[in-house]
C-alpha cells in the first residue's frame, strides 16, 4: 500500500511538472498564487486592510478602487458601512495561467453572512484578475468582479388548444 501511495504521489509531482512547464508558471509560483488568494480572503475578513491592500500592487485596482490609501480605504468602509465583519469569502475553482513574470487567475466567490443562524449565501461572483510576480513575491494588479445573476425563468408553456369538435 506504502509504495502504491509513493508512486501516485510521484506520478502527480510528474504531472504537475509537465503542466507547470508548458504553461510556464513553475508548481512554486502555483502555491505561491494560491497562498495570495487565501491571505486576500482572510485579511478582509479579519478587517486587515494593511495586509488586504498589501496583496496588490501600490498602483493596483480592485473594481473602482485604485492604489493603496483607496484600497485600504475600501476594506475599512467594508467593514464600517457595508457589514463586513460578518462577511467570509470563499473561492473555488481556481484557474491560473501565466508565464512566470505575469499571470492570469479567474475563481468562483461564494460570500456568507456568518451573522444568520444557520450562516447564509449573501451572493456568488467571479473574480477576473491580473497578477505579476514582484520582488516581494505575487501580487494583483487588477482584481474585478463579476456578480452572479440568475438566469431568466422560462416562459410558462402555451395552454394547449381545446380539441375540435
Amino acid at each position: 500500500m506504502k509504495k502504491l501511495l509513493l508512486s501516485a504521489c510521484a506520478a502527480g509531482l510528474m504531472f504537475a511538472g509537465t503542466c507547470a512547464a508548458a504553461n510556464g508558471l513553475s508548481a512554486q509560483d502555483y502555491f505561491e498564487i494560491q497562498q495570495l488568494y487565501a491571505n486576500y480572503n482572510i485579511a478582509i475578513d479579519n478587517g486587515d486592510a494593511e495586509a488586504w491592500a498589501a496583496t496588490f500592487t501600490p498602483d493596483g485596482v480592485f473594481n473602482t478602487f485604485a492604489g493603496h490609501d483607496a484600497l485600504v480605504g475600501f476594506v475599512n468602509m467594508w467593514r464600517e458601512k457595508l457589514n463586513g465583519a460578518t462577511r467570509k469569502h470563499w473561492n473555488n475553482n481556481l484557474r491560473i495561467s501565466g508565464d512566470g513574470k505575469q499571470a492570469s487567475g479567474y475563481v468562483y466567490l461564494i460570500l456568507v453572512d456568518v451573522a444568520t443562524k444557520p450562516p447564509s449565501i449573501l451572493t456568488t461572483a467571479t473574480y477576473t484578475d491580473s497578477l505579476v510576480k514582484t520582488k516581494d513575491g505575487w501580487r494583483f494588479t487588477k482584481r474585478t468582479t463579476k456578480a452572479d445573476v440568475a438566469p431568466a425563468a422560462a416562459a410558462a408553456p402555451a395552454a394547449a388548444a381545446p380539441p375540435a369538435k
